[in-house]
């Protein structure tokens, strides 16, 4: 099973898939990619695309192996770039050349894992880590996904919410772990 777990900034993608490697070793992990990248604006639309190439490059490159595990997956750069032009930030013309270099990695994704704010758990993010893209952005996603279904262009997704642990139940439950 190749699982992308998606989400806003500071949402607990982190914590989930080191929870789900705990449980199960046999996964290999593929980290943010963000920390593949050198920028010095990390909120910007330019930084989000070569997030999305590096994803885009991972999946394509682990495609053989079964057992995947990624945080961050090509609809959520969609979702930043998408959240960018909501708050007048952004660049269209990068969001429409992403569009399609994320829908045709899609078939490299067997299950999309959303990890979503949730108030009763909530994770505080100082003021440098854009707590308006953060909320855009999870909105964004939403949406993308979404549209994404109702053309059928998109791998099952579920919603995983709650504390840690039952977001890691619920994404061993979705994976048939």
């Amino acid at each position: 099973m190749r699982i992308v777990v998606s989400g806003t900034h500071a949402s607990g993608k982190s914590t989930l898939i080191s929870d789900f490697h705990a449980a199960h070793p046999e996964y290999s992990v593929l980290g943010d990619p963000f920390d593949d990248i050198e920028s010095e604006a990390p909120s910007s639309a330019a930084s989000f695309v070569a997030q999305l190439r590096v994803t885009v490059s991972r999946l394509r490159e682990t495609v053989g192996e079964g057992s995947v595990i990624s945080e961050r997956g090509p609809v959520d750069f969609l979702a930043y770039l998408t959240a960018l032009e909501v708050l007048g930030r952004g660049d269209g013309a990068l969001l429409s050349r992403a569009q399609e270099l994320i829908e045709s990695s899609l078939t490299h994704i067997d299950l999309i894992a959303v990890v979503l704010l949730d108030a009763r758990h909530p994770i505080d993010v100082p003021d440098d880590e854009d707590p308006e893209l953060r909320e855009a952005m999870e909105s964004a996603l939403l949406d993308a996904l979404d549209d994404l279904e109702r053309t059928g262009a998109a791998p099952p997704t579920v919603i995983l919410t709650g504390s840690p642990g039952e977001r890691l139940t619920q994404l061993e439950k979705a994976a048939g772990l």
